[in-house]
């Protein structure tokens, strides 16, 4: 943690904007290992984070894929894509969890009384669960081909691909962070997430193509933003027409960090 900003606080001169930024990422990075190390010591995490989209892929994979016809290709290479932004966004859980126990447990409170930039507990978070969430993508990856998928696409589009869906977990993540630090309760909390969330997830494109749901559902699972990146997906691993759906999917990121950025600022200034 930075011990040069209340040196200069106490003294005469007033610390630069440059200065504090230097404190402020400094900061976050120290957060960002800590939080790592913790996953470092705990594996379990990971795994635990890991076997839910496992036995997601598996079961649609071997049991319900058979009856599942996407019209077009095998359905392993429509799945897999889907897959890795649902495992992207479940894997946000970790964030409101992780900031509720911190809550109950007070370490936010020790963190308050340290001489530490006020952003870095929040962007220590989102930093090393972004890298959680590149882990678990890769790992789901690998499982995928595994199972028969294969990537038709170039290595760009690839990278793409998994970076799009990282991003849509980091957005995912700031609504999480908002979610931890206001119910606080980690037990509520992994309760209220699962009850926006599986919706979203499920009510889209990720399993099944859109036009088979009955019509008033096929036109919510357009319009969600989880079918949207799935979409993106596709087209960047297996080639499948991108439509509109790549840059709706960066304005959808935006427009979610954007907007519960500033909420989880304020329920952590709140939170006590």
């Amino acid at each position: 943690m930075s011990t040069a900003a209340p040196a200069l606080l106490g003294g005469l001169e007033t610390p630069s904007l440059a200065s504090r930024a230097r404190w402020a990422v400094s900061d976050a990075a120290a957060l960002t290992r800590r939080n790592l190390v913790h996953l470092y010591r705990v594996p379990a995490l990971i795994v635990f984070t890991a076997i839910q989209p496992v036995m997601f892929t598996l079961l649609f994979r071997y049991v319900f894929g058979g009856a599942i016809h996407t019209g077009a290709g095998a359905y392993v290479d429509f799945l897999i894509p889907g897959i890795i932004v649902q495992t992207a966004s479940f894997a946000s859980f970790g964030t409101a969890v992780g900031l509720a126990q911190e809550l109950s447990a007070g370490v936010i409170e020790r963190f308050r009384s340290m001489p530490i930039a006020r952003s870095a507990v929040l962007v220590g978070r989102l930093a090393s669960d972004t890298l959680r969430i590149l882990l678990t993508v890769l790992i789901l990856l690998a499982v995928g081909y595994g199972v028969g998928f294969r990537i038709q696409t170039g290595a760009g589009q690839t990278i793409a691909m998994i970076l799009l869906s990282v991003g849509f977990g980091l957005a995912i993540s700031t609504v999480s962070a908002f979610v931890g630090l206001a119910v606080k309760d980690p037990e509520s909390v992994q309760s209220f997430a699962m009850i926006w969330l599986f919706p979203l997830t499920f009510a889209s494109g990720v399993f099944v193509p859109v036009q088979t749901m009955p019509h008033w559902l096929a036109d919510f699972a357009r319009n969600n933003p989880v079918t949207l990146f799935a979409e993106a997906a596709r087209a960047l691993s297996i080639g499948t027409p991108a439509g509109d759906s790549i840059w709706l999917s960066v304005v959808w990121m935006v427009a979610i960090v954007a907007v519960f950025v500033p909420l989880a600022v304020r329920a952590y200034r709140r939170a006590g």
